[in-house]
């Protein structure tokens, strides 16, 4: 999985100096003169913009490499055809500009040769492979490999994306079948917004192209004429997307991780923002490895440096004692000399590049793993966090595959294969474990921590401080504008200065990432669909004793599967005015509406007729919720009252003078309903069901007020009734603690009004529909909307399991949603006008709908 190959052990772009090109080759005879004889060599002279480099057509001679310091000596011992006697004059010019005193001079001159030879040059239309492409737009860019770019021409037609090198190598061109895009995202490389890289598999890891262009308006042009082809195949996935499905257990860690890190600008292309992921282990000398204790993991809250308390505080003594801008890590985690000092075995051509052709100290290179995590501990100096590869399956990093002459290191031991640590029994088996270690139960309960760390809120500003995290500022986007810095010379090393000493990854969450639900299914597959329910992941999923708890969620389970398969079975139009609520009795013998109209209806199912109408009011019902032992139904109204209706006796039993405006929904649980109405406040009513049941008149006391800056259009209480969500007409949302009417979070997610709430069936989150066409996601532990959906209507009310939602729109249309993928899979026409009511029963396998349209529609499940 390793994004480098071994290279040819002839020409290659990293025989190039940092930010050299290669321009293009001519045939020539090197000339040379031993013991009075004269040999010519044929080969390929390399025109690039520091050096020239001689390639021999014979593998015996070596490859000579001549900066233009030395140009004159060189061409004197090279023959040149009357057709490339140009060539020396383009040799001259490059000459001159390296004699250039200022580096930012050479720099400017060897950039403008560049664009110079760009414009001179066009995309050759010849390599379309089908002449019935039309082209639609075509640049200059670099394709970006590690360390290396290689400049070139982009174009794209409505059938292919094409990129074909100014010089021709590695290939004359490369070119991608746009539909076979699975994925694109904006780089930004360099510190500007100048990248775009491709992914045609489902892997984030390995893309097929990444370029860099010299505008970022080219940029966005490609970004979004591939973006619109795709629309209809490719799903836009943002930070919060992803963490959904992982929360839900439909990512394992490894995948999230990989996510986040492509989200954040990290790619393999690039060492100066390769992928980052955390040590997790931190019990490198037991023979065997204990899953269950705590302590062999590494603490995933705090940073690689603050893990050691002694060397934090040394470090905290110089932080203080530091003049401004300070910091307290001089290195980083993550930059390209530790991804190759990791990869030296596997790209061992990249550490040469990157070190001026020599190895580093045989006793400084990656030669134990324990050694290595004992040394990020101790280090002053040493921060660093790991690399994907160590959770990967390809073992051959730790391996001396190529035998590599790497060094002696002081004992006289030459440097080999990496020494595993005792529980490892092999290199495979190491990366086994080191899997199983990331998805364990440990980690999956507090890897939102290091999320927190190194993409999230403690990344940056105070809480970077206090949670000892904080870098030198030159890792930080945003740290220093180069384009504001004038002198050259300067403003190239800096760049230099950023791109090698380490990229913070941009930041992705501005609040507290919330714990990931780690219920008792805890084996997790990497290679599991996304589509895949976490409790068939692991074969701990299936009790010994199956309870009838356990088939009904089953049922439910196989219901949400089908759910598109819902079926219309008969239509009612039983009211005069838009259907407002609707409540069943258990055994579904009878359902109660109420609508605008100001009536409640009660509809027999046997008779599949209406049986009664009530009025209670002059105004309209907003709301009905059924009583338990079907003894009562509840009855909220436009004219600030609540209706108390019993069934038995088929009269109104009482009456809740509750609020100074129209009460607008209802909740009700063990004996307390919960009221909310258009006067900005919720209350909550102790009411005895046994007096309402035995048709006694309540006595109604006030227990709590919950007070709002606007109307409260819903509410909604989770299963276990500790907790209430509260949506108002400004699209504001609240949850609260019951127990306690504290607060807990205030989230504004709604342009306009909210129509309906509900949370998940495990409580964990909470699901808004509005007035602004938008689907809201807020996640109860830590208040943050952690997903956003664009409908392409208004919906105005749903039923939901906390990854698929059924949901009702202002067309009349029912659609299913499915949140992990943001895409609605299936529309289902129903009423002919708003759908403004739903019931879904507790097996999910009935649904009954109300509309404008002042009708009820029966819906089943055709499994």
């Amino acid at each position: 999985m390793h994004f480098f190959r071994c290279l040819s052990p002839r020409f290659s772009l990293l025989l190039l100096d940092l930010e050299e090109y290669y321009f293009e080759q001519h045939t020539v005879y090197h000339v040379t003169t031993s013991s009075a004889k004269k040999r010519k060599i044929r080969g390929s002279l390399k025109v690039c913009s520091k050096s020239i480099i001689f390639e021999p057509e014979d593998h015996v001679e070596p490859i000579l490499k001549v900066c233009f310091c030395a140009l004159y000596t060189f061409l004197f011992h090279l023959e040149v055809s009357s057709k490339t006697e140009d060539v020396v004059q383009t040799l001259l010019q490059l000459h001159r500009a390296s004699c250039l005193d200022k580096l930012g001079d050479q720099t400017a001159m060897i950039a403008a040769n560049l664009q110079s030879r760009l414009a001179r040059t066009s995309f050759d239309k010849n390599s379309f492979q089908n002449v019935s492409e039309i082209p639609h737009m075509e640049c200059e860019a670099e394709m970006v490999t590690p360390l290396v770019t290689n400049p070139g021409h982009v174009c794209i037609t409505d059938q292919s994306l094409y990129f074909q090198p100014l010089n021709g190598y590695p290939e004359q061109v490369v070119r991608i079948e746009l539909h076979r895009v699975k994925q694109i995202y904006k780089r930004r490389h360099g510190l500007r917004p100048l990248g775009l890289e491709v992914f045609c598999t489902e892997n984030d890891f390995c893309s097929d192209i990444y370029l860099k262009f010299y505008k970022t308006s080219d940029r966005n042009d490609l970004y979004y004429y591939i973006a619109t082809f795709l629309e209809n195949h490719m799903v836009e996935h943002t930070a919060e997307s992803y963490m959904l499905q992982w929360q839900r257990g439909h990512l394992s860690n490894y995948q999230y991780l990989l996510h986040l890190n492509n989200l954040a600008d990290r790619s393999g292309n690039d060492l100066s923002q390769y992928p980052v992921f955390p040590w997790i282990i931190a019990d490198y000398s037991s023979t065997e490895l204990d899953m269950m204790n705590p302590a062999t993991f590494r603490d995933l809250s705090k940073p690689v440096g603050a893990l050691n308390k002694e060397r934090l505080e040394r470090l905290l003594s110089r932080y203080r004692d530091m003049p401004d801008p300070c910091f307290m890590y001089g290195s980083h985690y993550s930059s390209p000399g530790y991804v190759l000092f990791y990869l030296v075995r596997v790209a061992p051509e990249h550490m040469l590049c990157l070190q001026n052709g020599r190895y580093d100290n045989a006793d400084r290179m990656f030669n134990s793993i324990g050694e290595t995590w004992k040394n990020c501990l101790e280090g002053a100096t040493d921060f660093k966090e790991l690399i994907p590869d160590f959770y990967g399956n390809d073992p051959s990093f730790l391996l001396n595959c190529l035998s590599l002459d790497l060094g002696k290191r002081q004992g006289g031991s030459s440097v080999q294969d990496v020494v595993l640590p005792p529980w490892a029994a092999d290199a495979s088996d190491f990366l086994q474990k080191s899997q199983k270690a990331l998805e364990s139960q440990y980690v999956s309960e507090h890897l939102h921590e290091w999320i927190d760390l190194v993409f999230g809120f403690k990344q940056k500003g105070s809480e970077a401080v206090a949670a000892h995290n904080v870098f030198h500022p030159l890792t930080y986007e945003g740290g220093i504008d180069c384009d504001s810095i004038e002198d050259p010379n300067e403003k190239i090393a800096m760049l230099i200065q950023i791109l090698e000493f380490g990229q913070t990854p941009t930041q992705l969450f501005t609040t507290p990432h919330p714990q990931r639900i780690t219920p008792r299914f805890q084996s997790i597959s990497r290679t599991s669909s996304v589509n895949t329910p976490l409790n068939e992941l692991s074969p701990a999923s299936t009790s010994e004793d199956s309870s009838f708890e356990d088939l009904t969620e089953e049922t439910r389970r196989l219901a949400w599967n089908n759910i598109a398969k819902l079926k219309l079975m008969s239509t009612h139009k039983i009211h005069k005015e838009a259907v407002t609520g609707i409540a069943v009795t258990r055994t579904a013998s009878s359902v109660f509406t109420t609508s605008q109209d100001s009536t409640l209806k009660m509809f027999s199912r046997e008779s599949n007729g209406l049986q009664r109408s009530m009025s209670f009011s002059n105004m309209a019902l907003s709301s009905c919720l059924m009583l338990p032992e079907d003894k009562a139904v509840v009855c909220s109204s436009w004219d600030n009252n609540v209706y108390f209706y019993s069934i038995p006796f088929g009269r109104r039993q009482d009456t809740l003078m509750g609020h100074d405006d129209a009460i607008s929904k209802m909740c009700w649980k063990d004996n307390q309903l919960y009221t909310a109405s258009w006067d900005s406040t919720v209350k909550v009513w102790q009411c005895d069901s046994a007096d309402i049941a035995n048709n006694k008149r309540c006595q109604f006391e006030l227990l709590a007020e919950f007070e709002h800056e606007a109307g409260v259009n819903t509410i909604n209480l989770n299963p276990a009734g500790t907790l209430l969500v509260s949506g108002t007409k400004d699209g504001t949302a609240t949850i609260w603690d019951t127990s306690s009417s504290v607060q807990l979070h205030q989230v504004h997610c709604h342009s306009g009004k909210i129509h309906d709430m509900a949370f998940s069936p495990d409580s964990r989150h909470v699901l808004s529909v509005g007035e602004d066409s938008c689907l809201k996601v807020i996640d109860v532990q830590t208040g943050m909307m952690i997903s956003s959906v664009q409908a392409d209507e208004e919906q105005r009310c749903f039923c939901w399991d906390g990854n698929t939602v059924l949901s009702g729109g202002q067309s009349g249309h029912l659609q299913v949603l499915d949140l992990l993928s943001n895409k609605v899979t299936t529309r289902i026409p129903g009423h002919s006008g708003a759908v403004t009511a739903m019931w879904m029963n507790e097996q999910c396998s009935t649904v009954i709908t109300g509309g404008e349209d002042k009708q009820i529609i029966f819906w089943k499940l055709d499994c």
